[in-house]
């Protein structure tokens, strides 16, 4: 994977240690450095970058209110010497926070941040338009279609996937990372213990999930965001 990257920096030391962090970083593709945000903002919108390396502290316009103008998948890394930012950094949903002087080090720390969460972007859209994926278990791999999920339940380190036909899949996988992959909110997290597929759920009793002659519980921990999900498709 290659992450297209532009660094915006108003102190010339500052953004040239940047550049040569992105350089040596064989995932980076570097495609602008800005001196403020403003200059930024003209080269961006012809020419938009995944991930930006953003100073906080800048004229004219600063790096928080820059962030808040930016679409949605522009992802941020603040760069900044002032540590009191970082609230208001993560506050625009930036994905890190690298205090200066940066060491390459820490930087790549937040890089790799970076691919971790375009890794997962990059999955949820192959499984939302393909409809499968592959599930390691027993040293083979499995295609399981989303379409004949029901369920899948958490087993300390393992998953159980529960399929229409009634046959099951184990695997050795973290519930929070199929969490991740999944399409939201078709499969939604009901219970520390249990992924659901809504569209296959066949009733709500009582705030539990049946399929067939298995009733899923709703946590109090994620009962708002299935009720959301149920008020939506409710004809009242």
């Amino acid at each position: 994977m290659t992450i297209n990257c532009a660094i915006i920096d108003d102190e010339p030391l500052a953004a040239g240690l940047l550049k040569s962090y992105v350089e040596k970083t064989s995932f980076l593709q570097l495609i602008g450095c800005y001196g403020s945000a403003i200059e930024a903002m003209k080269e961006l919108r012809d020419h938009p970058a995944q991930l930006l390396f953003l100073d906080i502290q800048m004229p004219e316009l600063s790096g928080i209110e820059f962030a808040r103008v930016l679409p949605p998948n522009t992802k941020i890394i603040f760069t900044t010497a002032f540590q009191q930012y970082a609230v208001e950094g993560y506050k625009v949903n930036a994905l890190d926070y690298l205090l200066k002087p940066i060491s390459y080090d820490d930087f790549m720390k937040s890089a790799n941040k970076a691919v971790e969460w375009f890794t997962i972007v990059q999955k949820q859209q192959a499984y939302a338009t393909d409809r499968f994926m592959f599930i390691k278990s027993d040293y083979k791999l499995f295609r399981v279609n989303l379409d004949d999920i029901l369920y899948i339940e958490g087993l300390k380190d393992y998953i159980r996937i529960y399929l229409q036909d009634g046959s099951r899949v184990m695997s050795l996988m973290n519930m929070k990372k199929l969490e991740d992959y999944l399409p939201h909110p078709e499969f939604l997290r009901a219970h520390r213990s249990y992924i659901v597929h809504m569209t296959k759920a066949e009733s709500i009793d009582r705030f539990r999930i049946v399929y067939g002659d298995q009733f899923i519980p709703v946590s109090d921990s994620y009962k708002e965001e299935v009720q959301q999900f149920i008020d939506i498709h409710t004809l009242v």
